[in-house]
């Protein structure tokens, strides 16, 4: 039975992450965990996210838990949420808060001087509600979705990597950003694949089931789809 720790940082939506990975995943064994230990033990992790990343980083030090993270984000099936895709990187603006650099690049707040779409209506910042996303690369956890599907989103920040080898998907909000990376065994997304009904349940699934060494040879053989965001 594979173990799949969904990390609990005092922060998030948990309970409605562990409850849809439980539903695609019903031979696993799913664990909200605050213990270090126990996310060691795991065979695949779920970092999610939702609040301030100043606070993620805070709480999730504070149950002792950074090298936990760390550790399984370089070597096993790794699936980061929303802030659980933002801390990935070196640098946040919101708060001014240093991430945890296993990913090069940094977040940044969407800038409110170019928050208007084409006919010049201002959109709102948090992004709230359902988006297209843009394949940018062939990916396992990208089976069985069609490109341009539409998840949901919950933010006012959004990552910059510095290498765009990692961006495996985008959005239009209004200008293209990164919202999903994928570089060895992690795979990030700043959507929500819990709140993202058919579509997010067919992600979680595929994560389930995900095996980054055989992605690597298959990434390798196919190529990249295309272009994406910096």
């Amino acid at each position: 039975m594979s173990r799949i720790a969904v990390i609990d940082y005092g922060m998030g939506n948990l309970r409605s992450v562990a409850k849809a990975v439980e539903h695609v995943a019903p031979k696993s064994q799913v664990t909200v965990t605050s213990d270090a230990e126990i996310v060691r033990r795991a065979d695949r992790v779920v970092f999610p996210g939702q609040g301030a990343m100043r606070d993620c980083m805070r709480e999730m030090d504070a149950r002792g838990l950074r090298s936990a993270v760390i550790e399984a984000a370089r070597d096993k099936p790794f699936l980061g949420i929303c802030i659980g895709l933002q801390m990935l990187f070196e640098h946040s603006e919101e708060g001014d808060t240093a991430g945890l650099s296993l990913l090069r690049g940094h977040v940044r707040r969407f800038p409110e001087s170019e928050m208007h779409d084409a006919q010049g209506n201002k959109l709102k910042v948090p992004h709230i509600g359902w988006n297209e996303v843009h394949q940018a690369c062939a990916h396992g956890l990208w089976s069985g979705i069609a490109e341009g599907t539409r998840f949901y989103f919950v933010h006012s920040y959004f990552a910059q990597p510095a290498d765009p080898d990692i961006v495996a998907g985008y959005s239009l909000y209004p200008f293209s950003f990164t919202c999903a990376v994928a570089q060895a065994n992690i795979f990030a997304v700043q959507f929500h694949p819990e709140k993202s009904q058919t579509a997010g349940l067919r992600l979680l699934a595929n994560f389930a089931e995900w095996d980054p060494q055989r992605e690597k040879a298959t990434t390798a053989s196919s190529g990249r789809l295309g272009a994406a965001a910096a």
